[in-house]
């Protein structure tokens, strides 16, 4: 299996949670979706600002007045036996007890992904078609160049139309939190 930035790696079989424990620690970020292997570089410093600056005000919100679990990559999110991903930043509220000692196995109440230009195209195409499909009930998509977010929420089972947000964001699961996005920027 020969493993390329960014490419899928050809394999006749659909890899699985058990091929992708077995990727090296080497600093890349590995993905499996649809049972295809994906890897990235580590993310640069500016991406990993926005994360932080994010995740700050999500932890403040949600994790410190005990409704939940925030938590940034490397973590490992398994949908299915053939789908494990790494989101940016993943919100797990208290009730949905999908967080194991080793990764979320489930879906998870919010899952936050920044673009950055060697993920741009998986983040809003295949990564978000796997979280609409395994029903995760929101999903913003940051876009550093456009200091925006892209929220979407599932309408009839499938996202609808993405509200574009700037200034502040507010999380559906838990409507009195608000990030501030005039503090990310």
């Amino acid at each position: 299996m020969s493993v390329t930035n960014d490419i899928r790696t050809q394999s006749r079989t659909k890899l699985t949670y058990e091929h992708y424990a077995q990727y090296p620690e080497d600093g890349n970020r590995h993905e499996i979706i649809d049972g295809v292997h994906y890897m990235n570089p580590a993310p640069t410093p500016h991406h990993q600002k926005i994360s932080r600056d994010i995740q700050f005000q999500l932890y403040s919100a949600v994790e410190l007045q005990g409704l939940g679990e925030v938590m940034n990559a490397p973590i490992d999110v398994q949908f299915s036996n053939h789908d494990v991903v790494q989101p940016d930043i993943v919100v797990v509220l208290t009730e949905n007890r999908i967080i194991t000692t080793t990764k979320v196995k489930g879906v998870p109440d919010l899952v936050v992904e920044i673009l950055s230009p060697s993920t741009a195209q998986r983040d809003e195409g295949l990564k978000k078609e796997l979280y609409e499909q395994s029903g995760v009930p929101e999903y913003w998509v940051v876009d550093p160049d456009e200091k925006a977010i892209r929220k979407y929420s599932p309408v009839n089972q499938q996202y609808g139309e993405a509200q574009r947000c700037s200034e502040t964001i507010s999380f559906d699961g838990l409507p009195e939190v608000n990030v501030d996005l005039t503090r990310v920027w």
